[in-house]
């Protein structure tokens, strides 16, 4: 027990991919695991309604009630996008 409690907590806190929506369109969005979610940085977004991958800016990030709002520059589509985020 206490061999898998230490194992739990050595894994490192990005190894999860984190879930939310596209606020105007309703689509899932996931910003993989490995991404730095930081005002002036590039993450990867997989996009389920475009069905790819984008890389997008992060503009700006507000906590809001239960969520995490994220603010973002999509390079591809050359539109700035808002990002509900599961807390």
């Amino acid at each position: 027990m206490l061999v898998a409690a230490v194992l739990t907590l050595s894994l490192p806190a990005n190894t999860f991919a984190w879930d939310g929506v596209d606020s105007d369109s309703g689509g899932a969005v996931e910003i993989g695991k490995g991404n730095l979610v930081r005002s002036g940085q590039t993450v990867e977004v997989y996009d389920y309604e475009a069905g790819e991958y984008r890389d997008v800016d992060v503009q700006s990030i507000q906590r809001s009630g239960g969520s995490v709002e994220v603010e973002v520059y999509d390079n591809e589509s050359g539109e700035y996008r808002t990002f509900e985020m599961d807390d």
